[in-house]
């Protein structure tokens, strides 16, 4: 799954595949899906928040924004191999775009979860001592 974002007037590529977990752990040292679940509660959060604003504000106390921030550069090199480490990619724009680009990526980090989760169907193997009828 692939998403092309506009930042700071550039076209940056974002994909998500078998890759992108593998990706994530070698390079932060940090498991994928359990950095995703630490975000659950705060998510939960921020349902129905539409604007941050100085009066709701605490919804964001909860969050570690490295996790968004690995999570989104994982995607960045998932889809571009020469995209360079997390602190000199995010060195290349005018600000930290990882808030303003988050909810157009949530679908492809969802998506990372989903290859691993589903359940795979394996068929039944006859043992040595079962004859076929």
């Amino acid at each position: 799954m692939e998403k092309t974002i506009q930042i700071d007037g550039d076209p940056i590529a974002f994909k998500s595949t078998g890759l992108t977990l593998r990706l994530y752990k070698s390079q932060f040292n940090r498991d994928f899906f359990q950095d995703i679940l630490k975000l659950v509660p705060v998510m939960k959060k921020m349902e129905g928040v539409e604007d941050i604003t100085i009066d709701n504000a605490d919804v964001l106390s909860d969050i570690d924004f490295d996790i968004f921030r690995r999570m989104v550069w994982v995607l960045a090199k998932t889809a571009d191999r020469s995209t360079p480490d997390l602190d000199s990619w995010l060195d290349g724009f005018d600000y930290d775009p990882t808030l303003e680009i988050l909810p157009d990526l949530m679908d492809l980090m969802l998506h990372s979860l989903g290859n691993m989760s589903k359940k795979k169907t394996i068929p039944a193997t006859k043992s040595k001592g079962q004859r076929n009828r």
